[in-house]
């Protein structure tokens, strides 16, 4: 028996032996896996389960990582982008011209309200001459001024019926056609200065009109100031004496080239006033369509 015993105590010491260098050399997770519980698991187990859901952690955000200077590593989320301020009024925009009235009528040498443009040379001055001169809408404008003058009998000698009505025609459109190279062109190019009108755009209706007048008198140099508007008043005059050269010589000349002169200065004025205006008819009229 005791023979018996000592084999035993041997085979148990040898088991032991064996079966702790096998434990230490399991990974730490695996005996954690295969590990029966613990008498303090099982007390953790049931206060978990006798809590209510009112004692149990509320749920956190889990910590944002960050550099050893203190700031984030991720990008801050984006901020939205503010939207843009719109105003009720457009105070900026007005006095902004468009190329034709009424879609019809050249608006050609008129530059809209705050607007700095570039001197024109020779070549851009004769072709704004051209266009006014020879736009479709300028052959109807001629024809109204002949019925005009027909039938005031400005020239008795011209006649009526076709032939007349034919000769105060081609009278007007040249005396227009010489009136406009003169003032948009031959005499600016002489003098340096800006044939073109420039909308004030903004003011009362006294002040406005008066501005627009004063543009046949007032006109800007190619340098950017104001001087005495010679390419009107000389081109207008040397336009009127020109058309001696084509008019009947049975008439006075000097009255002829004075009214002729008048009426020239009298449409450029009544034009001033229409492209400084237009603008405000166009919008408030026609909802800005032309």
């Amino acid at each position: 028996m005791k023979a018996i015993r000592l084999f035993c105590v041997a085979a148990a010491l040898v088991a032991i032996l064996t079966v702790v260098p096998a434990q230490a050399q399991e990974p730490a997770s695996a005996r954690g896996q295969s590990s029966p519980p613990t008498l303090l698991t099982e007390l953790n187990e049931v206060s978990l389960t006798d809590s209510s859901p009112a004692d149990l952690p509320q749920k956190q955000d889990p910590p944002r990582s960050t550099t050893t200077d203190g700031n984030s590593p991720l990008p801050d989320a984006p901020t939205p982008a503010a939207a843009p301020s719109t105003p009720s009024s457009r105070s900026g925009e007005y006095g902004k011209q468009n190329k034709r009235i009424l879609g019809i009528i050249p608006n050609y040498r008129a530059v809209s309200a705050n607007t700095q443009l570039p001197p024109l040379d020779f070549k851009g001055e004769l072709w704004l001459a051209t266009q006014d001169t020879f736009d479709y809408s300028d052959f109807i404008f001629v024809g109204a001024l002949a019925g005009i003058n027909m039938a005031s009998r400005s020239q008795p000698t011209f006649g009526q019926g076709a032939e007349g009505y034919g000769k105060y025609y081609w009278h007007v459109f040249v005396d227009g056609a010489v009136e406009n190279y003169m003032t948009e062109a031959i005499i600016p190019a002489a003098t340096k200065e800006d044939p073109r009108y420039y909308t004030l755009g903004k003011g009362g209706f006294i002040k406005r009109t008066g501005y627009s007048v004063s543009r046949l008198f007032i006109t800007r140099t190619n340098s950017g100031g104001s001087t005495f508007n010679l390419s009107e008043i000389v081109g207008a005059g040397a336009a009127a004496g020109i058309g001696n050269a084509y008019y009947p010589a049975q008439s006075n000349q000097f009255v002829k080239t004075y009214q002729r002169w008048g009426t020239q200065v009298g449409l450029d004025g009544v034009f001033n006033v229409l492209k400084e205006f237009w603008p405000d008819i166009d919008q408030k009229l026609f909802r800005g369509k032309y």
